[in-house]
């Protein structure tokens, strides 16, 4: 079994920021589907090749984000290896990517949160760069909407292609291939 977490904020005001680019990327991947609305998260079950997969928007603010991704591994029995994590990174120029594995948060308070509850950085991470302006805040920046292109640019098939490949091979073939 896998899980996938896409990252955000709930709230419609939030809904095309920086900051939500990991929800962006599911919905982009899953398409209109129903999602189970629970009170901390939003949750969609779906068996691809033959493996039972965990589709999960945490609705808590990003800072708590590890609270229920520990709640659903826990339930489901998922391994961390088990685990990608999709979110932005202002450390890398919008529209480019990178997969982790055992590093840091780089300053990312929902990584922070998913390092701390899952007691350890052994997880996947699809790191989607956003891009960073110097002259503004940070939070203002993360929280800012994304320009048209840059969100049209979070339908890649290459996104696609990671989630298929970590849920169908695991992390090290996926690493291997689109690293």
């Amino acid at each position: 079994m896998k899980m996938v977490v896409g990252l955000g904020n709930p709230g419609k005001e939030y809904k095309k920021t920086r900051h939500n680019v990991g929800f962006i990327v599911l919905d982009n991947f899953l398409g209109n589907v129903k999602w189970k609305n629970q009170k901390e998260y939003l949750v969609y079950e779906k068996n691809i090749n033959g493996e039972k997969t965990i589709f999960l928007k945490p609705q808590q603010y990003m800072n708590l984000s590890g609270l229920t991704v520990k709640k659903i591994a826990d339930f489901y029995k998922i391994k961390n290896e088990d685990i990608l994590v999709i979110h932005d990174d202002i450390d890398l120029k919008e529209g480019n990517y990178k997969l982790k594995i055992n590093s840091t948060s780089g300053g990312h308070n929902g990584i922070k949160s998913i390092i701390k509850y899952l007691n350890g950085n052994d997880f996947l991470r699809l790191k989607i760069g956003v891009g960073n302006n110097k002259e503004m805040l940070t939070s203002d920046y993360v929280l800012g909407k994304l320009p048209k292109i840059e969100f049209e640019n979070l339908n890649k098939d290459i996104y696609k292609n990671i989630i298929i490949n970590f849920i169908e091979k695991g992390v090290a073939d996926t690493i291997n291939n689109f690293n």
